[in-house]
């Protein structure tokens, strides 16, 4: 192909994020990562294409889905599709995408025990989200979990691997509520936890169900010395930077968030990020996990057509596996084994104007294990046994994949 950029060969991709509705906060900046990289990839000199995004909107809306999926690979076809948040549009456009043998390119964070040909998965598995933040949770707090999720497969199954590692340690759930997507009548939880007094919330709402749930604890805080971060935290594997401004200061302030990428990772990758991040999109904004995770899917998208010389998916998947991409949070690349990402789990606190503090980061990327294969509760109960009799925390965090998080000084 010519390099002359007016001569470069024109590759259409298919966006599918929804941008209005109960989760926009996220749909927005998933959507926005898609198209920096997009920006990148087509100002380069090393690429020898453009990527031609056709965007589409579901809106919050689960039949939208499977409507505009099928109008991006069938309609018009389009062979790749960067998109989706929740698992519930992901598994709605799963069928039509192995129908017509396309790929998705999905950027989210999610609850494993999924693998797909056709889909390639550039968020963190339940291995590098779930399982570290439960493991810190159990030695810093009484094992009592309240667990409060939106009513869909994400809480469900984060729900289910959390008792089986609270259990194994010896604790227990106190309670296991799930809301409807896009609910705010937090009240009777918020009750239900100043009853029986947790040691700690699990998290796992959605958008502005989660916003909602913030808000009312910090509320209750200021009657109840027991509604304290400190104290009692609510505890999730998806909070993040933009949610935290749509919370708002001071209820968004210090609770703790398990995610591969926080935008106060220290790296000149990632300060490049975020430069050009508020410089396409207003220098108040912030980056997030979400963005991030879109960010590389399209960059892996792109270096793989570049590698393979075509857009065919057989062709991009057999050169994606040679990829690796020096991403804001650190190396990243995909397993062949199981189309998952190999990610660096951290743990971040929240505190003001939209911003984690990183406590705990990973010593390297984490082999991606969506089904938990190498996961053995009785391993952080033996730890959390250990740390007891030695009076003492210990200084690393056991991952499934005998990889471990190391305190940050």
């Amino acid at each position: 192909m010519n390099r002359n950029a007016a001569a470069k060969a024109k590759i259409p991709i298919g966006v599918l994020f929804s941008v209005t509705g109960p989760y926009c906060t996220v749909g927005a900046e998933m959507l926005n990562g898609t198209m920096l990289a997009v920006q990148e990839v087509n100002d380069s000199s090393e690429y020898d294409f453009q990527l031609v995004p056709s965007v589409e909107n579901p809106g919050g809306d689960l039949t939208q889905y499977r409507v505009l999926c099928e109008l991006l690979v069938k309609g018009k076809r389009i062979p790749h599709v960067v998109g989706c948040y929740t698992s519930i549009s992901r598994k709605e456009v799963i069928p039509t995408i192995e129908k017509y043998d396309s790929l998705l390119w999905y950027p989210s964070h999610y609850e494993g025990f999924e693998s797909s040909g056709n889909v390639i998965y550039s968020g963190a598995s339940p291995n590098q989200h779930i399982v570290p933040l439960a493991a810190y949770a159990l030695r810093h707090y009484r094992p009592e979990v309240y667990c409060v999720g939106s009513n869909y497969i994400w809480a469900w199954e984060n729900n289910r691997i959390l008792r089986e590692v609270v259990t194994n340690c010896g604790g227990r759930v106190i309670a296991e509520k799930y809301l409807p997507i896009g609910s705010v009548e937090v009240e009777d939880v918020i009750a239900e936890i100043a009853a029986t007094k947790p040691g700690f919330i699990f998290n796992t709402l959605i958008g502005e169900s989660s916003y909602a749930l913030y808000r009312a604890y910090y509320r209750e805080g200021t009657c109840n010395p027991r509604f304290d971060p400190s104290i009692m935290p609510i505890t999730s594997c998806s909070l993040s930077e933009p949610e935290l401004l749509s919370i708002g200061d001071p209820a968004a302030g210090g609770h703790i968030t398990s995610s591969v990428y926080f935008q106060s990772v220290q790296s000149e990758e990632n300060a490049n990020f975020v430069a050009r991040y508020k410089a396409q999109f207003g220098r108040d904004r912030v980056t997030s996990a979400d963005a991030e995770a879109s960010y590389i899917a399209t960059l892996l998208l792109a270096m793989a057509i570049r590698r393979a010389g075509t857009a065919d998916i057989h062709q991009v998947k057999k050169a994606l596996y040679q990829c690796k991409l020096q991403a804001p949070q650190g190396v990243v690349w995909i397993d062949p084994e199981n189309n998952h990402c190999y990610l660096t789990p951290r743990l971040g606190r929240s505190i003001d104007k939209g911003r984690f503090s990183i406590f705990a980061t990973a010593s390297a990327p984490a082999k991606p294990d969506p089904y938990l294969v190498w996961f053995d509760a009785l391993e952080i109960a033996a730890d959390r046994h250990a740390e007891k009799q030695n009076g003492k925390e210990a200084k690393t965090m056991r991952q499934p994949s005998r990889r471990h998080l190391r305190r940050v000084k």
